[in-house]
C-alpha cells in the first residue's frame, strides 16, 4: 500500500474534471478547470490541409516547425532541435540519455521528472550531493521559482524544463543549449493553449542528445510529431504578434487573481502569469467548497495549506468571482506553512 501511494504522488497532476464531475455533479460546460496552467484563451488553430490528416509527416512540413521554433526562441547555433507528441513524452526518455545513475532534483517541484528516473531505477535526490544529473523547472512549477545560469552546466546532464517559460522569455537559459550536457525543453500545450495537440521541444547539441543508450530521436522512432501538430505548431510559432498580446493579457489576469484571492484573505506565495500559488488554511477544504461551486483547483500531497489556480477565459471571471466570494469563510486568513 505504502508502494502504491508513493508511486500515485509521483504521478500527481492538475486535470481530472471526470472525476469531480463524478462527486460534485455538473456538466463540464458547467465547470472551470483551474487546475492546469494552460493558457485558458489558446491560440486559433483554424483550418488545416487535409494532407495533414491523411499523410505521413513529411521533411517540408518538420522542417518549417523546427525553423519557426529556433526563430521563436532564438535557439543558438550549435544546438539542433527535436520535436516530440509533448514534453511529457521527452520527460520519460531523459533518463535514457545519461549512463549516470544519480540525479538531483530540487523540490518542491514538477513531480514527472523524479518519476522518470526512479522508472529507470536511476536514484533522485532532493539535496545536492554531487550528483552527475540535474533537473531544473524554470520557472519552477509550482512557486515560479527562478533558477540562475550560474547553477547550470559542469555536469554530464542538466535538463532545464521551460514549459512555462514563454510568459517571461527573457527569463530563459536557451543561449546555454549550445552547450553539451544541456537540454531545454519546451512545451507548446500550456503557452498556446493546446494541451491536446500534444508537442514539445527538446533543445540541445548532437552530443548531447546521443550520450545514452541511444539517441533522442532513435528513441522517439519515425513520424513522431502528428501532422496536424506540425502545422499547427509551425503556424502558432510564426505568430508573434499573437504571443506578444497573450503574454499582456496573461499578466493582467495574474493580478486580476492575485488581488481577488488576496482580498479573500489568501497569501499569495509566487507562480508564474500561467499560474498562482497561494497560501490558505485548509487547502483541501477550500478545494471542495469551490468544487461545491464547480470550479477545480490544484492542491499538493506535500503540503496541507498550498493550492494553485490556473486562469479562467474572459467569460469565466464573474463565476470565479462569485464562487471565490462564496467560500470566503474557508480561505480564511493565511496560516505559516508547516
Amino acid at each position: 500500500m505504502a508502494e502504491d501511494a508513493n508511486r500515485a504522488q509521483k504521478h500527481e497532476h492538475g486535470g481530472g474534471l471526470d472525476v469531480a464531475m463524478a462527486r460534485f455533479g455538473g456538466t463540464r460546460e458547467a465547470w472551470l478547470d483551474l487546475s492546469t496552467g494552460i493558457n485558458p484563451e489558446p491560440y486559433p488553430v483554424g483550418s488545416l490541409s487535409s494532407h495533414a490528416w491523411t499523410a505521413l509527416p513529411g521533411s517540408a512540413a518538420y522542417d518549417r516547425l523546427v525553423h519557426a521554433a529556433r526563430q521563436f526562441w532564438n535557439v543558438p547555433q550549435g544546438a539542433v532541435i527535436v520535436p516530440a507528441p509533448g514534453a511529457s513524452a521527452l520527460i520519460a526518455k531523459m533518463p535514457s540519455l545519461t549512463d549516470h545513475a544519480g540525479t538531483y532534483i530540487p523540490t518542491p517541484t514538477y513531480n514527472e521528472h523524479a518519476a522518470s528516473f526512479d522508472a529507470h531505477a536511476k536514484s533522485v535526490e532532493t539535496a545536492e550531493t554531487g550528483q552527475p544529473n540535474h533537473v531544473y523547472v524554470h520557472p519552477n512549477n509550482p512557486d515560479g521559482r527562478l533558477w540562475p545560469a550560474e547553477a547550470m552546466g559542469g555536469r554530464p546532464l542538466t535538463i532545464i524544463d521551460e514549459s512555462f517559460c514563454d510568459v517571461t522569455p527573457e527569463a530563459s537559459h536557451i543561449e546555454l543549449a549550445a552547450n553539451d550536457g544541456i537540454i531545454i525543453l519546451k512545451s507548446f500545450g500550456k503557452f498556446w493553449g493546446l494541451a491536446g495537440l500534444r508537442l514539445g521541444f527538446a533543445i540541445g547539441t548532437e552530443q548531447t542528445f546521443a550520450a545514452g543508450e541511444a539517441t533522442l530521436q532513435d528513441h522517439l522512432g519515425p513520424w513522431a510529431v502528428s501532422g496536424p501538430a506540425l502545422e499547427v505548431g509551425a503556424r502558432a510559432l510564426e505568430d508573434q504578434a499573437w504571443a506578444s498580446a497573450t503574454r499582456q493579457r496573461l499578466s493582467k489576469d495574474a493580478t486580476q487573481l492575485d488581488q481577488l484571492m488576496s482580498g479573500a484573505g489568501a497569501k499569495t506565495l509566487g507562480g508564474t502569469d500561467l499560474f498562482r500559488l497561494y497560501e490558505v488554511p485548509d487547502a483541501v477544504a477550500l478545494q471542495d467548497a469551490l468544487c461545491a461551486e464547480h470550479i477545480l483547483t490544484r492542491t499538493f500531497s506535500y503540503s496541507k495549506t498550498w493550492i494553485r489556480f490556473g486562469f479562467p477565459p474572459a467569460h469565466g471571471w464573474p463565476q470565479l468571482e462569485r464562487a471565490v466570494e462564496a467560500v470566503k469563510d474557508v480561505i480564511g486568513a493565511a496560516a505559516p506553512a508547516p
